[in-house]
C-alpha cells in the first residue's frame, strides 16, 4: 500500500513539472552552454573527445582518490599534499584550458601538453626531494632555483588563462616590488632581496604559494566542490526549483520570488554567480517575461539573487572558507555570522520583486500547473539529506572536513539506495558508475580555477611577508583615510569592487583581505567584521556596472540590454551595499557577543527597515487606506509615493538596519508615522476630492 502511495505521488509530482515544462520557453542547452563559457573563464574549458578524452578521465580519478586517501589517511604532510595538490592542477589546466577563447575547444595542441608535464614536474621536483629541500633549507642549489621560476612562470600562464589578467598582473606587480622596492622612497622602502631569495621564499615555503590558501583549497575546499558535484548529479537543482515553484509559483509575480528562493538555495551547490545566473535562470527569466516582467528586470532579479548565493549558509562560496582559515575560526562561526546579512538581503530582492509585481499588477502561475508541496517533498525530499548531515555535524562542532565527508557518504549512500529501488523497479538507474566518474570529473576540473587563484594569492600574500608591505599599505590607507573608519571602509569597498570586476570572489578576498582587513581591524572592528567587509562587496561586483558579470549573463538571457540589466541589478541588490557597513559598526549583526533576544530584536527591527528601503527604491508602497476602505484607485493595493516619502522611508529604513537601539526606535517611530499618514492623512484627502 506505500509503495503504491510513493509512486502515484512520484507521478503526480513528474506531471506536474511537465506542465511547468509546457507553460515556458525550452532553454536551449548548448546556448546556456555557450553563454557560461563565454561569460565564464572557468566554465571554458575543452571537450576533449576519443583517447584524449579518457588520459584527461583518467587523471581526474587519481586526482580525486589522491585527495581521499589524504583527508582520510592522514599520512601525507601537508607540504607534499600540497604540492601534490598544485601538481595536479597544473596538468589538468593546460590538458583541459586553451590558450584563448578563441581556439577550438576540441583539439589538444602538443605544447599545451608540454606545458602542463613542466608545471606538473615542478611540483612533483618538491614531493620527490622533499627531504633534501628541508636539509638545505636557505641554501638552495642552482638547480633548486631554476625549477622554481619555472614553476612560477607557469603558474602564471595557467592565471592568464583561467582566472584571468587582474590578479595576474596585481601578483606580477608585487613581484616585482620585491626587486625594485630598495630603489623607492618612503613607505614602500625596503632593503631589497635576491633572485633565489624571492623565489624559494615564494615556490619552496609555506608562506608562499604553497601557503593557508592552497592549504585550505587542497583539503575542506576539494571535499566540498567534490560534495557539490555529488548533490548536482543527483539532479537537487531541478528540486529545488520545483519545491520554489510549489511555494511561491502562484504568487503575485510568482516566477520572479521562485528565482530569488531557488537562487539561494542553489548558492549552496554553485559558487559562481555566472553559474547560478545561466543555471537557474534559464528556467526563471523566460517565466518572468512570459508573466510580463520587462527582459531587463527579469534578467536583474536572476543575477542580484543568483549573486547572493555565495552569502547563503549553509555551504557558501571557497572564500567563506578560507575566511574560517585565515581568522583560525571553526566555519560554523562564519556561517553563523553570515545568516542575518544574507536573510536581510534576500528579503530586500523579494520585497522588491513582489512590489514590482503589484505595480505592474501581475498575476502568478495557475496554481494546477503548479507542483504540490507535499507529494514534491514525499517523492524527492530525501535530496536534502546531504545537506542536513552536513549542518548537523557542523553544528555538532566538528570540522569542515569531517562534515563534507559525512556529506559525501551520505550522498553516495542515498544515490546507491534510489539506483537499487529503481533496479528493482524495472527503471534505469539514477546514480550509476558513469555518474560517479562524471562527478570525478566535475569536481577535478572545478577545483582548478580556486586552486590557481589561492597560488596566485599565494604570491601576493608572500611578498607581504617578505617585505612588511601588508603593515605598510595598511598604515598608508589608514593614513589616507585620515583615520577615519567611514573612510577606510569606503576605499576598502572600491578596492574589493574593482577588483571584483576582473576576479573571482575567492581570489578577490585573498588580496583584499590581506591588504585592507588588517588597517580596519587597526581601527577597533572585530576581525571577523573586517574579513566579511570584503567578503561582501568581492561579491557583490558581479552585478556591478560596468561589468558584471552575472547581469550580463542575465541580460543575454532575456535578450535585454546589458547595462540596464546590470543598474537594476545594482538597486535589487543594494541590500549588500548597506549591510556591511551596519556589521562593521556593530557585529552584533553577526551575531558576536549577542544574546537570543537581541538577536531576534536585530534580525525583526532589520527586516522591517529593508521593507521600507525597498519601498524608496521601487517607489511604491502598501495602499493601507485602500486596504481599509476598499479604495482600489492606484493598482490595488499600491499607491504611488512622491519623492518626500520615499526619501522618509529610506531614512526610517536605514535607522531599523542599523542594529543599535536608539537608531531602531527613531525608525520604527518614523515607520509608524508614515503608515499612520498612508491611514489616516491620504484618507481625508481621498475623502475630500469624492
Amino acid at each position: 500500500m506505500d509503495t503504491e502511495q510513493t509512486d502515484e505521488t512520484f507521478e503526480t509530482t513528474e506531471v506536474k513539472s511537465s506542465a511547468i515544462d509546457n507553460i515556458l520557453p525550452t532553454s536551449n542547452e548548448d546556448e546556456m552552454k555557450n553563454l557560461m563559457k563565454d561569460l565564464d573563464r572557468e566554465q571554458a574549458y575543452r571537450e576533449h573527445k576519443c583517447w584524449r578524452q579518457y588520459i584527461t578521465v583518467i587523471i581526474s580519478i587519481i586526482f580525486v582518490l589522491f585527495q581521499l586517501y589524504a583527508t582520510l589517511s592522514g599520512l601525507v604532510t601537508a607540504q607534499i599534499l600540497r604540492a601534490t595538490h598544485l601538481a595536479f592542477v597544473q596538468l589538468l589546466a593546460f590538458l583541459l584550458f586553451p590558450a584563448t577563447k578563441k581556439m577550438p575547444r576540441n583539439t589538444l595542441p602538443w605544447y599545451d601538453v608540454i606545458l602542463g608535464l613542466i608545471g606538473a614536474g615542478c611540483w612533483m621536483y618538491i614531493v620527490i626531494n622533499f627531504q633534501n629541500l628541508v636539509r638545505r633549507s636557505g641554501n638552495n642549489t642552482t638547480l633548486d632555483v631554476i625549477i622554481g621560476i619555472i614553476g612560477i612562470l607557469i603558474l602564471f600562464e595557467s592565471c592568464r588563462r583561467i582566472v584571468g589578467l587582474p590578479i595576474m598582473t596585481i601578483a606580477a606587480v608585487f613581484v616585482i616590488y620585491a626587486f625594485v622596492g630598495k630603489y623607492l622612497p618612503g613607505f614602500l622602502h625596503h632593503r631589497g632581496y635576491s633572485l633565489q631569495r624571492v623565489v624559494c621564499h615564494l615556490f619552496y615555503n609555506t608562506e608562499g604559494i604553497m601557503g593557508t590558501p592552497i592549504g585550505a583549497c587542497s583539503t575542506f575546499i576539494f571535499l566540498f566542490i567534490l560534495f557539490g558535484a555529488l548533490l548536482e548529479r543527483t539532479g537537487i537543482g531541478q528540486f529545488f526549483i520545483d519545491v520554489c515553484n510549489a511555494i511561491a509559483g502562484g504568487a503575485s509575480g510568482g516566477p520572479a520570488k521562485v528565482a530569488v528562493l531557488s537562487s539561494a538555495l542553489l548558492g549552496t551547490v554553485s559558487g559562481s554567480s555566472v553559474s547560478n545566473t545561466v543555471g537557474s535562470g534559464s528556467f526563471t527569466i523566460p517565466m518572468m517575461k512570459r508573466l510580463g516582467y520587462k527582459g531587463e528586470f527579469a534578467g536583474a532579479v536572476e543575477a542580484s539573487a543568483s549573486t547572493g548565493g555565495q552569502l547563503m549558509p549553509p555551504i557558501m562560496g571557497a572564500a567563506a572558507f578560507l575566511m574560517s582559515e585565515s581568522l583560525g575560526l571553526p566555519y560554523i562561526t562564519i556561517v553563523k555570522a553570515a545568516i542575518i546579512p544574507a536573510i536581510l538581503y534576500f528579503t530586500g530582492i523579494f520585497i522588491t520583486v513582489h512590489l514590482e509585481a503589484k505595480k505592474l499588477g501581475l498575476k502568478g502561475m495557475p496554481r494546477e500547473q503548479l507542483p504540490k508541496f507535499l507529494p514534491l517533498f514525499l517523492s524527492k525530499g530525501y535530496m536534502i539529506l546531504p545537506l542536513v548531515v552536513i549542518i548537523w555535524f557542523l553544528c555538532a562542532g566538528k570540522t569542515a572536513v569531517f562534515a563534507a565527508l559525512m556529506g559525501i557518504v551520505s550522498c553516495l549512500l542515498i544515490g546507491i539506495a534510489v539506483s537499487i529501488v529503481d533496479l528493482a523497479k524495472g527503471r534505469k538507474p539514477t546514480f550509476g558508475s558513469k555518474d560517479l566518474i562524471d562527478v570525478m570529473c566535475a569536481a577535478a576540473r572545478n577545483i582548478i580555477s580556486v586552486a590557481i587563484a589561492c597560488g596566485m594569492a599565494g604570491i601576493i600574500i608572500g611578498i607581504v611577508t617578505l617585505t612588511g608591505l601588508g603593515l605598510k599599505l595598511g598604515a598608508g590607507l589608514v593614513s589616507l583615510a585620515g583615520g577615519k573608519l567611514f573612510l577606510t571602509l569606503i576605499f576598502t569597498m572600491l578596492a574589493s569592487i574593482i577588483l571584483g570586476m576582473g576576479a573571482p570572489t575567492t581570489a578577490n578576498y585573498l588580496i583584499t583581505s590581506t591588504i585592507t582587513a588588517g588597517a580596519i581591524i587597526q581601527l577597533g572592528v572585530q576581525p571577523l567584521a573586517a574579513h566579511m567587509f570584503a567578503f561582501y562587496f568581492g561579491i557583490i561586483a558581479d552585478v556591478t556596472p560596468p561589468v558584471a558579470l552575472a547581469a550580463i549573463a542575465g541580460a543575454a538571457i532575456a535578450k535585454a540590454k546589458p547595462m540596464k540589466t546590470a543598474f537594476n541589478a545594482t538597486k535589487l541588490a543594494i541590500g549588500a551595499f548597506i549591510i556591511p557597513y551596519m556589521f562593521v559598526y556593530n557585529s552584533q549583526m553577526l551575531m558576536i557577543d549577542a544574546s537570543i533576544g537581541r538577536i531576534l530584536f536585530i534580525i525583526a527591527t532589520a527586516l522591517i527597515g529593508m521593507f521600507g528601503i525597498s519601498v524608496a527604491l521601487e517607489g511604491y508602497g502598501f495602499n493601507f487606506t485602500g486596504l481599509l476602505h476598499g479604495t482600489n484607485k492606484s493598482k490595488g493595493l499600491i499607491i504611488t509615493l512622491d519623492v518626500i516619502e520615499r526619501g522618509l522611508f529610506a531614512l526610517a529604513g536605514l535607522l531599523c538596519v542599523i542594529p543599535e537601539t536608539r537608531s531602531d526606535i527613531i525608525g520604527l517611530s518614523m515607520m509608524a508615522v508614515l503608515i499612520a499618514y498612508q491611514i489616516i492623512v491620504k484618507r481625508i484627502l481621498l475623502t475630500k476630492n469624492k
